[in-house]
């Protein structure tokens, strides 16, 4: 896992913006770069797949939240290693207003530490753990929640947004 204080790997992933984005930080050939969005903070939080429960209700919490962080200077990125297509088709299927990343390869989950083994019913597998990283100004760690609970998380992710000014 990245730690507080070191500077966010840089990545460069295909993306999709919600359709309220306007995809101001997609380029032309449909890919994102982290650095290209400072100096805004960033918020990453890395999520196991679209279309489940969590991740679903998670998305939506930051949508409705997205205006919030815009105020805030933030930009708010999901990465999942599902497709692009996937993504796309998510975005759609919730009106999501946030930007979704695939890391299809999994090297970018694995530079932020949280590709894991996991274990579900006596079962151990391989898989992305729930974790949201706070990226301040300068393109540093400022803040992490490994092992995210969905309920109230958005609105926490937000206060620590607004606590960087």
């Amino acid at each position: 896992m990245i730690e507080l204080g070191e500077n966010a790997p840089d990545f460069t992933l295909p993306a999709t913006g919600g359709s309220r984005f306007g995809g101001a930080l997609i380029t032309e050939g449909g890919e994102m770069t982290l650095s290209e969005a400072r100096p805004a903070p960033v918020v990453l939080y890395f999520y196991p797949k679209d279309n489940t429960p969590g991740c679903t209700t998670e998305a939506l919490d930051f949508t409705r939240l997205a205006e919030d962080f815009a105020t805030a200077g933030a930009v708010v990125i999901g990465i999942s290693k599902d497709s692009l297509k996937k993504h796309e088709n998510f975005c759609a299927k919730h009106d999501l207003g946030i930007y979704l990343a695939s890391d299809d390869t999994g090297d970018t989950c694995e530079r932020y530490g949280v590709w894991a083994e996991k274990s579900m019913y006596g079962k151990t597998f391989w898989g992305i753990l729930r974790t949201t990283v706070l990226i301040d100004h300068a393109g540093r760690v400022a803040q992490i929640w490994p092992k995210v609970k969905v309920k109230g998380h958005a609105e926490e992710v937000l206060e620590a947004v607004r606590a960087l000014s």
